[in-house]
């Protein structure tokens, strides 16, 4: 058996003594007697007589081992044209000074905290302080709309609110504090403390007697100690988009979380304690909590918070600029980031003004990694690319390259193996295990590894209905694939991005694969239309790469003779709409069911979490000229 191998049917048949021997990595409290029971509600939990403070982890345990002068977290801004470095011992303390700050408030163990704050140190920074008093922070992406803000403080009943007075973005500024006054009075709940950090960019009039100046309140208050909770009390609360449209509140537990968050840093992302590992995301995302702030630090290596695009800021060589001065170890993004590095500068030239030798691996997720991204990363920066794939419910990778235990061979458009403790099986309508190379639903068999959600935040329901109850034993994790002959999972989207054509069940995200294959194509989405006659077609959207001058009905032509030779006729693509950008979700996911619904003359809600609203009057304009 290979290393791999052998890891992962540990895990699979002995998870108790598998989990119990990574748990010996962190630095409990109380250490946990019992690896795995069940809840009030018959949900597997880890640790649950386990005690610890994952800010302990993250800051104080280090600073006692004698590394508290190494660099904790780098601050990089080119929108603010500002950097800053901070040592374990000046985060652990200013984190220390936040928490006393909020505790001053009252805020205590169980308590919740809204965070709606741009991508600074103090976001960090105030999530850790949460964590180190045993409060359940929720972080909301700064920005949001009011309403949407609202509807997450009616859910999580927060005590304090802590924002900034503004988020910086490429030549705008945009003012935090109306935005959140807006939510608070359109919101039934109502926080007794709302926290304005004031930036120098623009600041924030603090006119209701619940607004509390930042600064003045840690400048006058005492540091806190680290507050023990048990490994099953909640960390966090996050928000995901639910097919409702209230959205969900994925909880995460204290224990099991740092538990697997140890372990991937060394068995997926082979991160070296000293090296700097950077996951271009922001906080208000699943990524950039598990790996800007608490894997990074957990881990004991230093992380990036980057306040910035991977283009226009100044340009596309930003990402390659940050890994070059800062020597970073191992690059994680979304393909999303990399295809807009790929449109803006096709043949890869600002690589040539940086030095990559430090640079080991560039790892993506978040959406599935079309194969033609894969090659241009691959070939321009002779780096490995590994694709891995995970969800906001578990909190860290289901399926990727172990780096760290073996590095297997990657196959394009795979996101590999499970990672040892997740048991991937993929099912059809009844339930039933599929063989190789058959598509259906991919499901986890339970019980599920540590990290990964235990319930829904007050809505247990929400929780067994939406994830469990389909295939009783089994988690359901909405998308759609296949394991092949060798063991690796293929994920080909969400179950919704599989249509039926005259009776053909065919993937849209294969049809993806192969008009993004196109020399001209920067990215695109396939969805599925109505028709009388077949049930549904394909209806292509493409965008060019900068620069390129192809005449869209010759482009139109070929992409439908491509899908014809690698598809077949059955697929029946026959139209593909040149758009200037897709519409996305702002951590780049694209809204094909929105696309769809435009397409097929529905009615639609724009998701909050959409990054550019203008950019569904492109997808209107091409179906409309078409």
């Amino acid at each position: 058996m290979s290393e791999y191998q052998k890891q992962y049917q540990w895990a699979k048949t002995q998870p108790e003594e598998f989990w119990g021997e990574q748990a010996k990595n962190i630095d409990w409290f109380i250490e946990p007697t019992t690896m795995l029971s069940t809840d009030e509600n018959g949900i597997e939990r880890w640790f649950s007589d386990g005690v610890l403070n994952t800010c302990w982890l993250a800051l104080d345990y280090h600073c006692e081992q004698g590394r508290g002068d190494n660099i904790a977290l780098i601050y990089d801004s080119p929108v603010t044209n500002s950097k800053r470095q901070y040592s374990y011992i000046e985060l652990r303390d200013q984190v220390a000074k936040i928490a006393g700050m909020l505790a001053e408030q009252g805020v205590k163990k169980g308590d919740r905290v809204v965070i709606y704050m741009p991508m600074i140190p103090e976001a960090a920074m105030a999530m850790l302080a949460c964590a180190r008093l045993g409060a359940i922070h929720s972080v909301v992406f700064g920005g949001f709309a009011p309403n949407e803000l609202a509807v997450r403080i009616e859910d999580a009943e927060p005590k304090a609110i802590l924002t900034a007075s503004c988020g910086v973005e490429v030549n705008k500024v945009l003012p935090y504090k109306p935005l959140v006054d807006k939510a608070i009075m359109d919101s039934r709940w109502k926080p007794e403390s709302v926290f304005v950090l004031q930036r120098n960019e623009c600041t924030a009039e603090l006119t209701n007697e619940r607004d509390i100046d930042w600064q003045v309140a840690y400048d006058t208050a005492l540091p806190h100690a680290c507050v023990p909770v048990l490994a099953t009390d909640p960390l966090y609360i996050l928000y995901t988009s639910g097919t409702t449209g209230k959205p969900k509140g994925v909880v995460r537990d204290n224990g099991g979380h740092a538990v697997a968050m140890k372990y991937s840093m060394n068995a997926i992302y082979a991160m070296p304690q000293d090296g700097v590992f950077w996951a271009a995301s922001d906080v208000g995302w699943v990524v950039g909590h598990s790996y800007i702030v608490y894997a990074p630090l957990i881990h004991g290596c230093t992380t990036i918070l980057f306040e910035g695009k991977p283009v226009r800021t100044p340009d596309p060589g930003a990402f390659w600029r940050v890994c070059h001065e800062y020597n970073v170890d191992v690059l994680f993004s979304a393909p999303t980031a990399f295809r807009a590095i790929k449109k803006e500068d096709p043949d890869g030239e600002c690589l040539n003004n940086y030095d990559l030798s430090n640079l080991k691996t560039i790892f993506m997720a978040g959406e599935r990694l079309d194969p033609p991204t894969l090659d241009w990363v691959e070939s321009h920066t002779d780096k490995p690319v590994i694709d891995h794939w995970w969800q906001t419910e578990t909190g860290w990778a289901i399926a990727g390259n172990t780096m760290g235990i073996e590095k297997m061979p990657i196959k394009s458009g795979s996101a590999t193996k499970p990672i040892p403790g997740y048991q991937v099986e993929i099912l059809n309508e009844l339930g039933e295990v599929m063989g190789p190379n058959e598509q259906g639903f991919v499901s986890l068999k339970r019980p599920l590894p540590p990290s990964c959600l235990p319930t829904v935040w007050r809505n247990h329901d929400r929780f067994e209905s939406g994830y469990l109850s389909q295939f009783p034993g089994y988690y359901v994790s909405g998308d759609g694939g296949y394991l092949d002959e060798d063991g690796y999972l293929f994920i080909m989207g969400r179950i919704d991005d599989v249509i039926n054509v005259a009776g053909h069940r065919l993937s849209t995200g294969e049809m993806e694969e192969i008009v993004g294959g196109h020399p001209a194509i920067a990215e695109c989405a396939v969805v599925g239309i109505h028709d009388d006659l077949k049930g549904q077609l394909p209806l292509g959207f493409v965008v060019l790469k900068d620069g390129q001058k192809i005449d869209d009905l010759d482009l139109e032509a070929q992409l439908v003779g491509k899908v014809r030779n690698e598809i077949g006729a059955v697929a029946c693509f026959k139209h593909a709409l040149v758009v200037e950008r897709l519409p996305k979700t702002r951590s780049g996911k694209i809204l094909r069911r929105v696309i769809r619904q435009i397409a097929d003359g529905e009615s639609y809600t724009v998701p909050s979490t959409i990054d550019d609203p203008s950019s569904l009057d492109e997808i209107k304009k091409a179906i409309g000229h078409s």
